[in-house]
């Protein structure tokens, strides 16, 4: 799949998050509300604007955006 075809990032819309075009849908949100264990079918009955090809153009987003170059933030380490 390429996520190109259905989001776009514009400084117009949502302060220029990447957005699901034709909508104010963030992939952020879909993917918070994926981690915290929201499934497909919610996100679909809950967003009526999200189409299932939003979900995965999301997932393939993140997954090429975290490809092998990606480093992670170090963790805060706790006050001793």
């Amino acid at each position: 799949m390429d996520w190109r075809e259905y989001i776009e990032q514009r400084p117009d819309v949502m302060v220029g998050k990447p957005v699901f075009k034709g909508t104010r849908l963030t992939v952020q949100l879909v993917l918070e509300h994926l981690a915290d264990g929201w499934t497909e079918s919610e996100l679909l009955a809950s967003f009526p604007t999200l189409k299932p090809e939003h979900v995965h153009a999301a997932l393939a987003c993140a997954a090429e955006t975290f490809g092998p170059l990606a480093v992670l933030p170090p963790r805060e380490r706790a006050a001793v």
